[in-house]
Formats: C-alpha cells, sequence, structure tokens
C-alpha cells in the first residue's frame, strides 16, 4: 500500500510593496506558494510647505527636540531639506538638539548623515517603548516644544501621550501612503481571500490594513473578507504596531512576529501551518 499524499503547500498572501519579491522569496524557501498583492505606494510630499516650514523651524531653533519614526520619513525630511538647499544647516542644527528615534531604520540614517541619535526605542520599537524609554531618560517633557516625523497616518496615540507630559507637539508630514498605481493583484487577491483560497495573510506594516479595507469597500467584498478572516483564515502581523492596527479595526490576530521582521513573520506562519496539517493539533485564537 503506498503511503498517503502529502498535504498542499499552503496558499499564503503578502500585502507587503516594496519589498514583495523578498517576502515571496521567503515564502517560497520555506515551502509556501506565495501570492503577491501590493497594497500601498509611498508617495514623497517634494512639494510640501508645512514640511519645508517645519524645516526652516528646525534650522531657526523653535523646536527643543525632533521625533523620527521611521527610516524612509528621516531620509524623505533630509531629501526635502536638501532639495531647498537646506541640508547643511539642517544637519548643522541636529546635531545640536535631542534627536529620539523610534527604532534601528532611522537611527541608521541619522548615522549615515553623522548624527547621533540620543534616545532610541527598544524592540518591538512602538511608540509606547519610545514613551517608556523618554520616561526612563532624563529629558524633561514638560513644556519642550517636540517636532514629530509623521510616518503615513498621524500617530495620535503617541502625540496624545506626549501632550499628557508636557509636551508641545509639532507633527511633521514627509510623505504619505497611497493605493498602488495597479490595483488588480490586490483586487483579485481580496476575491481569493474572501472565496476561502488563502491559509495565510500577511501583514508588514499598519497601513496595509487601510488600503485592504478601502478597495474591499470598493469592491463590496467587507463582509465577505470579514467572514473569511474570522473562519480559518489565519491573520499574521509582522509587531506590535501592526497587530494595533488589525485589532482596532476589529481584524483578528492570529501570530505575531518575534524580532519584528519578515524573515521571523514567514517562519512562524509556516511553523504553524505545518502543525496545523497534523492531526490533533487544534488552532490559535491570538497573537503569541
Amino acid at each position: 500500500m503506498s503511503d498517503p499524499a502529502p498535504p498542499p503547500a499552503p496558499a499564503i498572501c503578502a500585502f507587503e510593496s516594496r519589498r514583495s519579491h523578498e517576502i515571496c522569496d521567503l515564502i517560497r524557501r520555506a515551502g509556501g506558494v506565495p501570492t503577491s498583492a501590493p497594497s500601498m505606494r509611498e508617495i514623497p510630499l517634494e512639494e510640501n510647505p508645512a514640511g519645508l516650514q517645519a524645516i526652516r523651524q528646525l534650522i531657526a531653533g523653535e523646536f527643543d527636540a525632533l521625533v523620527l519614526l521611521t527610516g524612509v520619513g528621516t531620509e524623505a525630511l533630509f531629501q526635502l531639506a536638501e532639495g531647498q538647499g537646506l541640508l547643511p544647516e539642517l544637519l548643522q542644527h541636529l546635531a545640536r538638539i535631542p534627536l529620539l528615534v523610534r527604532g534601528p531604520k532611522p537611527a541608521a540614517v541619522l548615522s549615515r548623515y553623522q548624527l547621533r541619535y540620543t534616545i532610541r526605542a527598544p524592540e518591538p520599537n512602538t511608540w509606547k517603548e519610545l514613551v517608556a524609554a523618554l520616561d526612563d531618560s532624563s529629558l524633561q517633557l514638560s513644556g519642550m516644544r517636540l517636532a514629530v516625523q509623521e510616518y503615513g497616518v498621524p500617530g495620535l496615540q503617541l502625540y496624545e501621550a506626549l501632550q499628557q507630559r508636557g509636551a508641545v507637539v509639532k507633527p511633521i508630514a514627509v510623505y504619505r501612503w497611497a493605493l498602488p498605481l495597479d490595483t488588480q493583484p490586490l483586487i483579485q487577491a481580496l476575491h481569493q481571500i474572501c472565496a476561502g483560497q488563502f491559509q495565510a495573510l500577511l501583514f508588514t506594516s499598519a497601513n496595509q490594513l487601510n488600503s485592504v479595507l478601502q478597495i474591499a469597500e470598493q469592491e463590496q467584498l467587507l463582509p465577505q473578507l470579514l467572514q473569511a478572516v474570522n473562519s480559518g483564515t489565519l491573520v499574521a502581523s509582522i509587531g506590535p504596531s501592526c497587530s494595533e492596527a488589525l485589532l482596532e479595526r476589529g481584524w483578528p490576530v492570529h501570530l505575531e512576529a518575534s524580532p519584528p521582521k519578515m524573515g521571523p513573520l514567514v517562519r512562524h506562519v509556516m511553523t504553524h501551518l505545518t502543525q496545523q496539517q497534523q492531526p490533533g493539533t487544534e488552532d490559535c485564537s491570538g497573537p503569541e
């Protein structure tokens, strides 16, 4: 008697855009079948009067510290200054004030410009860790004028936490998110999700859900989509910030990567799906 056929490879949908090829390669190498559904694109605010005004205010000494939340946003801030011939003055001033970073990516950008951060949030690098790091530091937030580099959508909880500690918060928007130019792959993937054709969905950014919901509403798929993610389709998040966004919108989060990177995310998902295919295993009900 021949051995039973092995179970089919899990079908996994990834909403990553900028590094879509990389995450699909990771899924293939781990034994899954990837579908790429790019969900957003970054639009630098090249003609950005508010951003330019904030840069000039930084140079003029109108802010006491600068909070940098993402590497892309930090780089965009410097490029915006460079395009107006203001980069040397900006770097000179930033060398004199505290620079507060949310994680390794803005820290790496600062290093390339020979700048040093004063405070860096520990993993998992959410706004909560940043606020905790500020609380543990010697910085006195009361009365401090803080410029905060936004990262796609306003960080209202961060602003509220800083204001509760007496800081005066000024957001700086240096890039924003939009739908991909070609939304067809995302539309097709949402129809496949509703049809139960994926075993897992991978979210690598909190902003991806906004695009997913926008397209689902456009395609009149919201009820079917929510039913699918609450009926056995695994929802995996790259980290706490992403999980928080999903949960706030009523989505389940079954798995969360630790550390918050694409490699551990894919491995964690594939390990879980493999165990799930074995008899006698139970489904998970929340982030681990």
